[in-house]
Order: structure tokens, then sequence, then C-alpha cells
């Protein structure tokens, strides 16, 4: 499958499937969060670390077409790097994005506080769920390159769900999707996979995108255990627990913005 970018230098080519469900013109939150999960992971550190943190601000629609990309280590430490990276159209900055990475080193963690602390799936694994309802009578181009299994509720039924998901379009050509990446593409979907509106009478989309991790995920398949909270005055909240086939791993929150269809 072609690829959703291709990268040259700091520019960067964006291909029509990365088209989300708003606009066809306007990149799926999904698409430019695992972009800049690549750009992190491609930041060398120190010593070995790996990604705890993913705080994207969506500042303007991120088109469906050239961008360049901007990245800086704010800050270098023995235990921690923070990245900060930026996406531009025609020299525009249409997206902002902290990435925080923790030093990566085992430690003699006694058995019984990990076994407080793990939080194991409670919900089926992919193979055993059913393939969710489709989602929209017109297709959307970033879920072309999506595999779903639905554990619990529906995208068509209103209210908290759990979806696994897992990206079968590469995001950057040439290169590899990373677990982080899959957890960002899937993080993405909060709004989405946990509605509590109708499509099409109302818009909720999301400002930005939050991403914590207790560890790294592992594997193809991301589930995404979502709920949404609604303000009465056009604010909400879109929020999940992320897991993988052994337990859940990190958490996902979205500020979402609501407004009705002209």
């Amino acid at each position: 499958m072609e690829a959703l970018f291709k990268i040259e230098g700091t520019a960067i080519e964006t291909r029509r499937h990365a088209g989300g469900p708003w606009d066809p013109t306007m990149q799926h939150g999904g698409a430019a969060s695992s972009l800049v999960v690549w750009i992190a992971e491609e930041m060398q550190t120190r010593m070995p670390m790996q990604i705890a943190r993913v705080t994207v601000d969506l500042l303007k629609p991120v088109p469906v077409g050239p961008l360049t990309f901007e990245r800086e280590v704010v800050r270098e430490g023995k235990k921690i790097q923070l990245c900060g990276i930026k996406l531009l159209s025609k020299g525009s900055e249409v997206l902002r994005a902290s990435v925080l990475k923790i030093r990566a080193e085992e430690q003699p963690i006694p058995p019984e506080a990990m076994a407080l602390a793990a939080e194991p799936l409670d919900v089926p694994l992919p193979e055993d769920c059913p393939k969710p309802d489709d989602i929209g009578e017109h297709p959307v181009p970033f879920l072309t390159g999506l595999e779903t299994r639905g554990a619990r509720g529906s995208f068509r039924t209103p209210g908290p769900s759990s979806v696994w998901y897992r990206a079968i379009r590469p995001v950057v050509e040439g290169f590899d999707i990373s677990p982080i990446m899959r957890a960002a593409i899937t993080g993405d979907f909060c709004n989405g996979s946990a509605s509590v509106l109708d499509f099409t009478k109302w818009t909720f989309i999301n400002a930005d995108l939050s991403l914590n991790f207790a560890r790294p995920p592992v594997g193809e398949w991301i589930m995404l255990d979502a709920k949404t909270w609604l303000g009465p005055d056009g604010q909400a909240i879109a929020f999940a627990r992320l897991g993988d086939r052994t337990g859940y791993f990190g958490r996902a929150i979205q500020s979402i913005v609501i407004e009705p269809r002209a």
C-alpha cells in the first residue's frame, strides 16, 4: 500500500490517504500525530530512552498537501529528552508538538508493586471480536489503511466503546510503523469511537491529542477503550485507556470543539 507520507530532508509529501472525516483536504489527526512520533523517534538520544508522553496541538487544519517540519531538542539530560516539533504549510505553522522521552533502564521494582499496578485487559482479543459497524456512508481516506475489531459497543451506538485498531498502511515511505506510532494513530480515535452526537448533525473535532505511556506498547493491534464527557458550551473531552495483548499501557485524551453542522 502507498504510504501516507514521503519525506526528503525536512520536506514532506502528503498522499491523499491521509485525509480525515471532516474534510478530505484536511489530514486525519492520527496521520499527523503518527508523523510527529516518527520525527521524534528519529531524533537521537545520548543513552537509551523511550517515549513517555506525546502532546500534539492542532493549531490549524493540517492540509493534505506539501509540508515541512522543524524539530529541536528543548532539553537534553541523563534522564529525559524533551523534543519540540512543528509542521508547517507554506511557511505557516499548523501543528506544534512536544515529545518527552525518559531513560530506559531496568529497575529493581518489587514484584508485588508491579502486580498492584498491572491493569490486565478486560475485553476479548482482536481475533475473538467481530468487525464493528461501518462508521459512515462515505469512505474516509485514512480508514482505508486500518483494520478494526469491535470489542464493546460500536461506532453507530452513542456512548463508550472498546475497539482494536491495526494500521496496515505505511506511515512514512521506506519505514516500518513503530508501536508508538500505532498508539498515536489509535489514540486519535477517542472522539470517533466514543461519540455521543450524531455525526450527520454535529462536528466534534479534536483541537489536541495527549498520550501518556507507562511502558512501550508491543505488537500491531492497539486497544482503545474510550469515553466522551460533554459540556454545555461547545466543549468536551474524549479519553481512553490504551492497551495491547499483554494489558493496558497508557492513556489518551483529546480536547473537543463541538459545533452543529451548517
